[in-house]
């Protein structure tokens, strides 16, 4: 299995779409900075006046626009609390699974590692490293752009970012393997992409959990991979915060186990 994690490694340290999906990230949060340095700073509204993107009453009201908001709150809302950031990862993880059966690698793999449960846990473990860099970088460089706008929020304290990001990291790694589990299922670029921008963006969610709600009966959605990004404590107070550990690990053994049952049973 190491063999295949290092291979893997090898060639996402090779590829083109894994920096691409990770510059999309950082381009994002830097728009995102501008926007906010824009309409709640004096000389961003000055600016933004100037050009007609808000009138003077508009400019009162979006002062207080970052009120409450520090590094870590503004981390989430950058891409993770709306989804963008699992839709860009389940891109990733699509293009990099997908690969290997558009072009026929995974027969060469197969013939050389017979145990198919070494290829999915690979590919998972693999997805896992790179989410953790991913999820990284892009907090560093929200803090680096928070320090180059001028502190534009004050920043969290290191133990609620930890552990904010430990638990993030399982359950982003879980719908990482969502993906993995319809790539080897479908064998379909079309699906996975469209897995990653549905599910990843809370399409799907977020309209079950509406039709649901109105029958008091979607309460437990929260508990899926989307709300639980979104509504997931920034800050542990209590071992009822812990729950999010749980979902993690759960749906990262689930769909990991489902595709691993899907590939043994399907012909390559």
């Amino acid at each position: 299995m190491f063999n295949l994690l290092r291979m893997d490694l090898y060639r996402v340290k090779r590829s083109k779409s894994v920096y691409v999906c990770a510059g999309f990230l950082l381009l994002t949060t830097v728009l995102l900075f501008g926007l906010m340095w824009l309409m709640s700073t004096p000389q961003g509204q000055e600016i933004a006046l100037r050009i007609g993107m808000v009138t003077l009453d508009e400019t009162i009201e979006l002062g207080s626009i970052l009120e409450g908001v520090d590094s870590l709150i503004f981390f989430r809302q950058t891409c993770l609390d709306g989804g963008a950031y699992n839709a860009v990862l389940g891109i990733w993880v699509m293009l990099f699974v997908c690969a290997d059966f558009q072009g026929g690698f995974i027969k060469n793999i197969m013939a050389l590692h017979q145990n198919r449960w070494k290829y999915i846990v690979s590919k998972v473990m693999t997805a896992w490293i790179v989410n953790f860099c991913y999820l990284v970088i892009h907090l560093l460089f929200t803090l680096l752009l928070n320090r180059l706008f001028g502190d534009l929020v004050p920043y969290a304290g290191w133990k609620d970012v930890l552990f904010y990001l430990s638990w993030v990291w399982f359950v982003t790694t879980a719908f990482a393997a969502m993906i993995i589990c319809i790539c080897v299922l479908t064998r379909s670029v079309a699906a996975g992409t469209a897995a990653a921008v549905l599910f990843g963006s809370g399409i799907i969610v977020m309209t079950l959990y509406g039709i649901l709600g109105m029958f008091h009966i979607g309460k437990w959605l929260e508990y899926s991979i989307y709300l639980t990004c979104g509504m997931g404590p920034g800050k542990y107070t209590s071992a009822k915060d812990l729950y999010v550990y749980a979902v993690g690990f759960g749906f990262l053994i689930l769909y990991t186990v489902i595709a691993g049952i899907v590939l043994k049973k399907k012909d390559i």
